[in-house]
């Protein structure tokens, strides 16, 4: 059994970090490459002196800090807290429903010497010119397919080959941008390629998410190991994508996503973020004679490249999948045009075809004149009949893949078959051969990683990257995604419950210092850009004020209802049903609950039973998920602690309901809703001083205004209707209510008149809380989105009352049946125009169906 780190300080506190290391470190598993030790692991190897580490590892551990060994367990607890921090998450089912899951990375890097990494750069761009060169004969001249060098059967017999795209040169000359290599090292230390990843290949984000969170748990080893930083590689993708495009180097690249609830959504947002793309979804693009436009507030502005996360089969329903609602109908109309760069090119998913890999050392000498320098790992396809005869003997030592299948689908190992169940498996081959590729099997290396204190070898696979930076030129970035195995599968996936670790590329040389911050400019040729709202992204940000003003309305009602009917006015008829008018229409309960004022325990019952009902209700907890959905597809605008906060008030609230069993008493209930309204008043203030005032945000802030002006008209016309403003507790609760609780007793100490509360609650254009405050801020929201001259009101807002006509006389007069008519008249015209209004925005900026739009900029 392992000795644990702590009981060896006594005797080690003055022995080197890297001895230490090697001597608690255990040796790989026996046939595995060891990369702490740089050699192959054997039966009965060494560890101690006698299993010396790799240089470079030494450095590594002798960089630890001044707390060595000892501070690894708290650098482990701070890196799970900046993961959870940072929320990066990986969705592993892509439900919509399910929790997405915490990113998980492990302390330590895996760290490749320079002459190593020379040899796996050197090999992955001349596959990157390789498989540009196939693409582009499949794609055109087809005589790969004449001469027999790749089957037709494994290429067009491929659902990823789209026969729309024969014949097209793609904008800018090349197929492929950026592609991902699958390498795995075998025991006599030999890097292999396993797979390659060409449609959307994933990782980018997280190994630069990776980095920052590594590099900062380890900076004395990062700086003395010459560790090469990455982002000069992510700028020249930029840069080398934007002079390739239609519109040069001024050219607007967007990043096309397909949607929050894709599992890689949070490295789609950081990406787009990063690399100051615009993160879209296929609605927010629309076709126009061949051009590619965004939709934005403003009209339809050109869009001239895609760095695209979506496969290619979503990319156009009118061509491809039909069923698709991911993509953008004509889309494969305006490449073949050439007017968009896409990157990659629609096209190459045959690429990632395993079965590809052995067929193509004879293509690279074909097409390259060279031998590989990066080897595939030996690869059978079983389409052909003397490759399915050479594999089947050796079933049992491989691994057998779709081959048409995607990334890791459906990947089965030999070695963990019965005989039974290999012969399953031989028949099943010999039956659809085409379906089936088979792939030596080589034990993957293992590198160390901390768990429970100790020193652990996990298996590895390495994530490269390879992308464009100019035509026809491709550089590779000095970095990847690890992906580690679990403790008990050899098998290197997320999706299996794998984790990750950073990729230290280290070099001889001067490490490269490039940031994506561009050179100064002469302040003659720097001009203010405003940023494009796309209408998807101005729809979800007006959502999201509407259901953050309307849970923290919600919020504050249910709190005012328990509080009610559990305080000295829990008799009161009339304030009983008040709360019950509004509960009812606020969702808070259901219509057919029995009123306060019948059974004030029925109702309370039903209120603290809905709270979290996302489901059968629309309380507090329905409208608490619907604000983080609506912040989720707007997650690129948000900053990190706003997003954080979001997450953690709907985690602490359902934690805080879903605890309470059998009775959930109305006190634990009030201490939840209070916690809750503490963390919508951080919502609001971040929307409000943490937030550039764009038209984005203008839309943003007419949701909550627009949500608010009809919770609170309704609110005070049933007031009067109830009589609950007549009655002393109800006076005080409908103040409460629009919480203006202080404001009120300060400025009229006792009094209980209705002057005074209607002078403060709906005349006071001091008091955000006021009617007449709500609608001059909201008229004014209006005439700044539309970009009216100033004292200017524009036609979409003059559905909002002007409170500047507004009396206290003519409110407080009551007519011969004794109703303030003049003052609900008012009420009734806020409330319509609220939602009015909402219909309205909707057409003219959402749906843009309010009246024509043009172009702009074409």
């Amino acid at each position: 059994m392992d000795t644990p780190i702590d009981s060896l300080f006594g005797d080690a506190a003055e022995e080197r970090p890297a001895d230490l290391a090697a001597a608690l470190a255990p040796p790989a598993a026996a046939g595995h490459f060891d990369e702490l030790r740089g050699a192959a692991s054997r039966p009965g190897s060494p560890r101690g002196r006698d299993g010396r580490l790799a240089p470079h590892w030494a450095r590594f551990f002798d960089h630890l800090g001044t707390g060595g060994f000892g501070e690894l367990d708290q650098r482990m607890h701070e890196l799970g807290r900046q993961v959870r921090d940072n929320g990066i998450t990986y969705n592993v089912y892509a439900d919509e429903d399910g929790p997405q899951r915490p990113w998980s990375l492990d302390l330590f890097p895996l760290i490749v010497p320079p002459a190593t990494w020379q040899r796996v750069e050197a090999g992955v761009l001349q596959r990157m010119r390789l498989l540009d060169r196939i693409m582009a004969d499949v794609y055109g001249p087809q005589q790969l397919l004449e001469r027999n060098l790749l089957p037709p059967a494994l290429v067009q017999g491929h659902p990823g080959y789209l026969r729309p795209m024969h014949g097209v040169s793609p904008a800018g000359g090349m197929f492929l941008h950026i592609a991902a290599f699958d390498l795995a090292r075998d025991p006599d230390g030999q890097w292999w390629v396993v797979s390659q990843r060409t449609q959307a290949p994933s990782g980018l984000g997280y190994l630069l998410e990776n980095r920052l969170i590594v590099s900062r748990s380890f900076p004395s080893a990062f700086s003395a190991l010459k560790v090469q930083r990455l982002a000069a590689t992510y700028r020249a993708l930029v840069d080398g994508l934007r002079a390739m495009s239609p519109g040069g180097p001024q050219a607007r690249i967007v990043l096309l996503t397909p949607g929050p609830y894709n599992e890689t959504y949070f490295e789609h947002a950081f990406l787009a973020r990063y690399l100051g793309l615009t993160l879209v979804e296929g609605s927010d693009l629309t076709v126009r004679d061949q051009r590619l436009y965004l939709k934005t507030l403003r009209g339809l502005e050109p869009v001239h490249g895609i760095l695209k996360r979506l496969d290619d089969e979503f990319l156009d329903p009118l061509e491809l999948r039909s069923d698709s609602r991911l993509g953008v109908p004509g889309l494969l109309q305006a490449i073949r045009a050439g007017n968009v760069l896409v990157a990659n090119a629609p096209g190459s998913a045959f690429l990632e075809s395993c079965a590809l890999l052995g067929f193509l050392p004879a293509l690279s000498r074909r097409l390259l004149g060279e031998e590989l320098a990066l080897p595939s790992i030996p690869t059978w396809w079983c389409g052909e009949r003397a490759a399915m005869e050479a594999a089947l003997p050796h079933l049992a030592s491989g691994v057998v893949k779709p081959t048409f299948g995607g990334s890791g689908a459906g990947a089965v190992l030999g070695q963990s078959l019965s005989r039974r169940e290999l012969d399953e498996w031989a028949g099943r081959i010999a039956r659809e051969p085409d379906e089936h590729t088979v792939q030596a099997y080589r034990p993957l290396s293992q590198m160390p990683t901390w768990k429970a204190g100790r020193l652990q070898p996990r298996s590895l696979m390495l994530r490269v990257f390879a992308v464009c930076d100019g035509p026809r030129s491709w550089r590779v970035l000095p970095g990847g995604l690890t992906r580690l195995a679990g403790e008990t599968t050899e098998i290197a996936t997320m999706q299996r419950g794998g984790s990750s670790a950073d990729t230290w590329v280290l070099t001889d040389g001067e490490v490269d210092t490039t940031s994506l911050l561009r050179h100064e400019q002469p302040a003659a040729d720097v001009s203010h850009r405003g940023r494009s709202v796309t209408s998807r992204s101005a729809e979800n940000l007006f959502w999201l004020g509407r259901y953050t003003e309307r849970t923290e309305n919600t919020t504050r009602l249910a709190r005012l209802v328990l509080q009610c009917l559990n305080g000295e006015d829990q008799t009161s008829q009339p304030l009983l049903a008040w709360l019950s008018e509004l509960s009812v229409e606020h969702g808070l309960v259901l219509p057919n609950v029995p009123p306060a004022t019948a059974s004030r325990r029925v109702f309370e019952r039903s209120l603290l039973a809905a709270l979290a009902d996302t489901t059968r209700a629309t309380s507090v907890g329905y409208n608490l998920a619907a604000l983080r959905g609506a912040a989720a597809a707007v997650r690129d605008r948000l900053s990190q602690e706003q997003w954080n906060v979001i997450v953690r008030a709907e985690q602490s609230f359902l934690l805080g309901c879903g605890q309470q069993e059998g009775d959930f008493s109305s006190v634990e209930a009030l201490r939840i809703l209070e916690a809750l309204s503490g963390d919508t008043a951080a919502m609001t203030g971040a929307q409000t001083d943490r937030m550039t005032r764009d038209d984005g945000w203008r839309l943003l802030s007419t949701g909550r205004h627009l949500e608010r002006l009809a919770f609170l008209s309704s609110a005070l016309a049933w007031g009067f209707e109830t009589g609950a403003v007549h009655d002393d507790g109800g006076f005080e609760a409908v103040v409460a209510l629009f919480d203006s609780t202080i404001t009120f007793h300060a400025h009229y100490q006792q009094r209980r008149d209705l002057a005074a509360l209607l002078d403060l609650l709906v005349l006071d254009r001091d008091n955000p809380r006021s009617l007449g405050w709500v609608t001059q801020t909201l008229r004014g929201r209006l005439a700044r989105l539309e970009g009216s001259a100033p004292g200017q009101v524009p036609g979409i807002a003059l559905t909002v009352p002007d409170p500047q006509g507004w009396s206290l006389e003519a409110m407080c007069t009551t007519d011969a049946s004794g109703q303030h008519a003049a003052l609900l008249e008012l009420l009734h015209q806020c409330a319509t125009a609220a939602w009015q209004l909402s219909d309205d925005l909707g057409a003219r900026y959402f749906t843009h169906s309010f009246e024509s739009r043009e172009s702009v900029g074409a």
